[in-house]
């Protein structure tokens, strides 16, 4: 290969490289510190206020909708707490710690003890929704959102925005609610 075919050749696999790195789409950073209200990038804002059917106005909490875009698709594993794997309780704990600084107990059978129920119609953004799935009274968990939407980990598609009134889910809804017995987590320092 001659010197001048292989910078040519050498220029083109550059240019294919930045070019590819340029249209990867970077996760949404989480600004703020937990439980901050931070405004929401434009591109978050108009993806959920698309997915959920509201306004994008309606979508405020940066923190959460960062929160979700960097956990959506990862997998689910019981028992873990990170990108290679989570649970339903975990991302909730998880959830509740980073974007609205408040500490819940790991398992979902103890999270549903810090709650004050509310009737479906009642959600706010936030809230925890609780589901009874094979016989099992409270035996998942996650976060609503708004207009019916929540996140949650879902055993054969990971972390995920669903619609709480899909039918697939829906007749294993148990109860839902406010977290009540907050323990506020420490902020991280300034610096």
């Amino acid at each position: 290969m001659t010197l001048h075919r292989y910078l040519k050749h050498a220029l083109i696999v550059f240019i294919g490289v930045i070019v590819l790195s340029s249209c990867h789409t970077r996760k949404a950073a989480m600004k703020g510190h937990p439980g901050e209200m931070v405004k929401p990038q434009a591109s978050i804002a108009e993806k959920y206020s698309e997915i959920m059917g509201v306004k994008e106005r309606d979508i405020q909490n940066g923190r959460l909708y960062a929160f979700i875009e960097q956990w959506t698709g990862t997998p689910y594993k019981f028992g873990r707490q990170d990108k290679g794997g989570i649970d339903c309780s975990g991302l909730t704990q998880l959830l509740q710690q980073e974007v609205y600084g408040v500490k819940v107990p790991r398992m979902t059978s103890q999270q549903i003890n810090v709650i004050k129920r509310k009737y479906e119609d009642e959600l706010k953004e936030g809230d925890l929704v609780f589901f009874d799935f094979d016989g099992k009274q409270f035996s998942h968990v996650g976060v609503y959102l708004q207009n019916g939407w929540f996140v949650h980990a879902s055993t054969r598609k990971g972390v995920m925005v669903a619609r709480l009134r899909d039918n697939g889910i829906y007749k294993y809804f148990s109860r839902g609610g406010t977290i009540i017995n907050q323990t506020i987590a420490a902020q991280p320092d300034d610096p």
